[in-house]
C-alpha cells in the first residue's frame, strides 16, 4: 500500500486489482467510472484517451481490462494530474500511460501545445460535467463542483474536443445523465455517427438515471439501442450483471448483450461497483 496523505483515501476498484488514490472529500470514483470503463473496450495497442479524467479511476480501469493497451489521462486540475501520476505508477503501469495537464475548453493551439494532437487516440472515454452553467446548484467544495458543472464552456465544445483528438473512424464512449440524452445527440452533431445507446436502470420499473453512450467519428450507421441494465434488485444488492462489472472480467467473454463499442454498432452492446 502507498503511503497516503490525510486528505487521500487508497482504495480499491474491479475487485481490488486496481488502486486509487482520491481526495477524500469531493468527487470520488464510484459505479459511473465502474461502468464507463467496461463500456470502453480496446484492442491491444491502442490508445485511449480519459478526457477529463480526474484521478484517473476510468482510464487506469480501462488499462487493466487491456493489459496491451496505451493510456492518456487528460485533467485540467494540476493537483488532480499529480494523482493521476501518483495512481499510473502505484498500478504499475509504467511507460504505457503518462497524464498532461490541458483544459478541454482551451483554444486548439494551446491543448495540442499539451499533447493534444490531431488524430491522437483511438478511443476517447470521458464522464463529462452533467450539468452546464446556471442548471445546478454549486457545490461549495471546488472539486465536487468542478466535477459537475461545466466552466467554459458547454457539453458541444466537449465532445468538438474529444472528435478533435481522435483518430478518423476513432471511436467515443461517455457516461450521462438519461435525461440528458437529447443534449448528447444534439451535441454530437455531425462529428460522430454509428451511435449506439445503452439505458442504465437503479432497479426494474425505475426510469433510467444514466445512459452510456458510443459512437464512431465520421460513422454513418444507424442509432442502436441496446439491451438495458439494472444496477440494483428488490432486496437493494447489485443484479448479478452488475456485480459481476464491478469485478475484473475478460471482455471477450462479456455477458450476451454487454455493451461494447469495439465493433459499435454491428454487435450487441449491455454492460458488465466501485468500492470507492
Amino acid at each position: 500500500m502507498a503511503e497516503v496523505d490525510e486528505d487521500l483515501s487508497e482504495d480499491r476498484l474491479l475487485g481490488g486489482s486496481v488502486a486509487l488514490l482520491q481526495p477524500r472529500r469531493g468527487h470520488r470514483a464510484g459505479t459511473d467510472a465502474v461502468l464507463l470503463a467496461a463500456f470502453a473496450s480496446l484492442r491491444g495497442g491502442e490508445l485511449a484517451v480519459d478526457l477529463g479524467a480526474g484521478t484517473g479511476a476510468v482510464g487506469l480501469m480501462i488499462a487493466r481490462r487491456c493489459p496491451e493497451a496505451r493510456l492518456l489521462l487528460v485533467e485540467r486540475e494540476p493537483d488532480l494530474t499529480v494523482l493521476c501520476r501518483r495512481n499510473i505508477a502505484l498500478n504499475g503501469l509504467g511507460d504505457r500511460a503518462h497524464a498532461v495537464v490541458a483544459d478541454v475548453f482551451a483554444p486548439k493551439a494551446e491543448r495540442r501545445a499539451a499533447g493534444l494532437t490531431p488524430g491522437l487516440a483511438d478511443l476517447v472515454a470521458t464522464n463529462p460535467p452533467f450539468f452546464e452553467s446556471g442548471e445546478a446548484r454549486r457545490s461549495p467544495e471546488p472539486r465536487r463542483a468542478s466535477a459537475h458543472l461545466m466552466a467554459g464552456g458547454g457539453l458541444a465544445e466537449w465532445l468538438e474536443a474529444a472528435a478533435d483528438i481522435l483518430r478518423p473512424k476513432g471511436r467515443l464512449a461517455m457516461i450521462y445523465r438519461a435525461d440528458g440524452l437529447g443534449r448528447c445527440l444534439e451535441a454530437m452533431g455531425r462529428r460522430f455517427g454509428s451511435v449506439t445507446v445503452g439505458p442504465v436502470y437503479p432497479k426494474a420499473g425505475d426510469p433510467a438515471s444514466r445512459v452510456l453512450i458510443g459512437a464512431v467519428k465520421d460513422g454513418h450507421a444507424r442509432l442502436q439501442i441496446d439491451p438495458p441494465l439494472v444496477l440494483h434488485g428488490p432486496d437493494g444488492r447489485f443484479t448479478e450483471q452488475a456485480e459481476s462489472l464491478h469485478r475484473l472480467a475478460d471482455m471477450k467473454r462479456a455477458p450476451e448483450g454487454a455493451l461494447d463499442v469495439t465493433n459499435a454498432p454491428s454487435r450487441p452492446a449491455g454492460v458488465p461497483r466501485a468500492t470507492a
